[in-house]
């Protein structure tokens, strides 16, 4: 949002340089590109949980008890149990 702000402060600003514009640009874009990647690895780490889930009618759940472990934990955990 803040880089959005500061685009249409140097829009409103005819003596800016293009330079400054292009390089608040690629500043937001980077950024959004990293937040991409850090959703795609929270969606790859729940995949990896819910194929390692039996989705019956017992108890036991590796989503929930990796969600338990905390941030990152998808990596150690959440093995198939027994068939």
């Amino acid at each position: 949002m803040e880089q959005m702000a500061d685009l249409l402060a140097l829009w409103r600003d005819r003596t800016r340089a293009s330079a400054d514009v292009k390089r608040i640009a690629m500043e937001h874009v980077n950024e959004l590109e990293r937040k991409m990647r850090e959703v795609q690895a929270m969606a790859q780490a729940l995949r990896h949980l819910a194929e390692n889930c039996q989705g019956d009618d017992r108890p036991n759940c590796p989503i929930l008890d990796d969600l338990e472990r905390g941030p990152h934990s998808s990596k150690r955990g959440a093995t198939r149990g027994p068939e």
